[in-house]
């Protein structure tokens, strides 16, 4: 009697380790994508969470303050982003929060996301506002 062994040929070992590359080679640029969509939540929800406290401080004092650090942190929770006023005066803010080096959230398309006082919201390259603030 003849013994059959049983298990996969080189070939067929070849073919399945082309086929996951090319899933792979595919998939993980997609992944990357939206794992700093995810990690873009922070940096605009602590940006409107700081335009907000501008608000109160205005309410407060009658003036916008100059420097994050009267109304909030200089950096989201997670460090993925720094928060900053770009102008402010009596009358309108303009605040920003700009991706760090931390966890290649720098390399975002997106960049940096701006607000002013009047709800106007925007992004370092302008044809991607709405695409960025969704």
């Amino acid at each position: 009697m003849i013994k059959k062994t049983r298990g996969f040929t080189l070939i067929e070992l070849m073919i399945v380790l082309a086929v996951l590359s090319i899933i792979v080679a595919v998939g993980y640029p997609s992944y990357l994508e939206q794992v700093k969509k995810s990690r873009r939540a922070e940096g605009m929800g602590q940006l409107l969470e700081l335009a907000d406290r501008m608000e109160r401080a205005y309410s407060d004092q009658g003036t916008y303050p100059t420097n994050v650090s009267e109304v909030y942190v200089a950096t989201t929770d997670g460090g993925l982003y720094t928060l900053s006023i770009v102008t402010a005066n009596n009358i309108s803010f303009i605040v920003s929060a700009a991706p760090t080096s931390e966890k290649g959230q720098n390399t975002d398309k997106c960049q940096t996301f701006t607000l002013t006082s009047l709800g106007e919201k925007s992004v370092t390259n302008s044809s991607l506002t709405d695409y960025c603030w969704k």
